[in-house]
């Protein structure tokens, strides 16, 4: 299992490009979200042929902005078989569904549905609310065989997460946690919250402008680990 991103920042933050990750995970190459800038990126870098799944984290555009490119992209330019998005609940695939006929009109056409149930070592965490009032995000969690990876999405508590975590069976497990260095944003996990979960996790912090990061802050940021950088 490895993991490599296409972005680190926000939605703003255009130097660092969206944040979004590669997964390559039990047979599958699933692409964790697919903000704005991330069709561009999968092109300069010649990764789009790769991806066979697809895993959204939630609607805003910053990581779906780009999504009915790739998928338009894979069919008519590559001519290849139709990605297979993974989907957590029945209504959140309506949801994606809704968002892509306004776009590609026939989304069947272009793209197969498959509920996460059906994968082995995959699980979801419903972190509704925790990121905007009233909207639907989710976190996930992929297992395969002694190592664990962890994927916030959008969260402004890193609690609800962690919780989940501390009912599994321990495993050497690596959190890849959106990060913010501004109090006020109640959006994002504020970098202190993350403090009392380092020990026994290795905590990554992504979807931010690494150049705002405090002296401080012990948590590495994804943008400083090449090794973590597609």
């Amino acid at each position: 299992m490895q993991i490599k991103f296409l972005g680190t920042g926000g939605a703003f933050d255009i130097d660092y490009l969206n944040s979004a990750a590669l997964l390559e995970f039990r047979g599958m190459h699933i692409l964790i979200d697919c903000g704005f800038t991330v069709f561009t990126a999968l092109v300069n870098k010649n990764l789009v042929n790769r991806i066979s799944h697809i895993l959204i984290t939630h609607l805003h555009n910053d990581h779906v902005g780009s999504l009915a490119n790739l998928l338009l992209y894979k069919r008519i330019i590559e001519e290849n078989e139709r990605p297979v998005i993974i989907y957590p609940s029945e209504h959140f695939k309506n949801q994606i569904y809704r968002f892509l006929e306004m776009q590609v009109q026939d989304p069947d056409k272009y793209v197969e549905f498959v509920s996460m149930e059906h994968l082995e070592g995959v699980t979801f965490v419903d972190t509704f609310g925790q990121h905007s009032e009233g909207f639907q995000t989710y976190g996930y969690i992929f297992e395969e065989e002694e190592q664990r990876i962890v994927y916030s999405g959008d969260l402004g508590n890193p609690d609800i997460l962690f919780d989940k975590l501390t009912k599994l069976p321990p495993l050497n497990t690596h959190v890849y946690h959106d990060i913010t260095f501004n109090a006020q944003n109640s959006g994002h996990t504020y970098y202190k919250k993350l403090l009392p979960y380092l020990n026994g996790n290795e905590v990554f912090g992504y979807h931010c402008d690494p150049t705002q990061n405090p002296s401080d802050n012990p948590i590495r940021l994804v943008f400083y680990e090449k090794s973590l950088l597609a």
